[in-house]
């Protein structure tokens, strides 16, 4: 398997979940791409079947927080200060969508351990939680709010949320790597009452972590993006060039 990687830097929510559906309406012929991006402005992004009434969306345009449905599944996220990576994967014998999902989280669990020594205490999530209960709760809006299985987590808390969907012949997997707090701050976008807002909060900020909580100090994404493109060349026993092609989308 031949792997390509891009970097597309910063980019609108629009463009970046765009450009991911492009690289799964490729013919990627023994091919395989790693994408890493972020956001600017900062936007919450939707599941597929999530409904928009969720949030706030008069609020988010004050922000100057962009709003885009994401082309997986799972529930909303405020993609701000964060290392963002996508994977198109053809779906073969070799790796079903499933068998993927847990192998891509290797990977990012092993750039992870090489981007800072404080992050050796990494775990995948072993238990798949019960969503159908799950999605009758408030918190239940938020994607970060519970980890499913094969998830990256530190000391018990959410640190790397992924989505996954096969279209066609390809695998889609994106997720975000949190770096910072701002992320929180989606629950001021949420419909929901103020008492209620408050509430998924103090939940959300005992079922998540963020690297700059963790290494106590400031992110540097470059470190951070070489060291889990070194992940994946582990991983999946492959080697990238040492320059990543800053695509455009066509």
């Amino acid at each position: 398997m031949k792997w390509n990687l891009f970097d597309t830097g910063f980019n609108s929510g629009r463009f970046n979940m765009d450009f991911d559906v492009q690289l799964v309406q490729r013919k990627l012929n023994n091919q395989a791409i790693l994408r890493f991006y972020r956001w600017k402005p900062y936007c919450i992004s939707i599941g597929l079947n999530q409904s928009i009434e969720s949030i706030d969306i008069e609020k988010a345009k004050e922000d100057d927080i962009d709003i885009v449905r994401r082309p997986t599944g799972g529930r909303a996220i405020l993609h701000a200060e964060e290392l963002t990576y996508s994977v198109a994967y053809p779906a073969n014998d070799s790796y079903s969508p499933k068998t993927l999902y847990h192998e891509v989280n290797l990977a990012l669990k092993n750039g992870l351990e090489i981007y800072h020594p404080s992050l050796q205490k990494l775990e995948l999530e072993h238990k798949q939680p019960q969503f159908q209960s799950f999605y009758k709760e408030n918190k239940s809006t938020l994607c970060f709010a519970v980890s499913a299985k094969s998830e990256i987590n530190f000391m018990g808390k959410k640190l790397v949320g992924s989505a996954q969907r096969k279209i066609g012949n390809l695998v889609l997997q994106h997720g975000s790597i949190l770096c910072g707090k701002f992320h929180l701050n989606l629950v001021d976008y949420l419909n929901v009452h103020n008492n209620e807002k408050e509430k998924i909060r103090n939940e959300i900020t005992q079922t998540t972590t963020e690297l700059s909580s963790i290494t106590n100090d400031e992110i540097d994404y470059e470190k951070l993006t070489i060291s889990v493109k070194t992940g994946f060349e582990k991983q999946f026993k492959v080697c990238f060039e040492d320059n990543m092609t800053k695509a455009v989308l066509n």
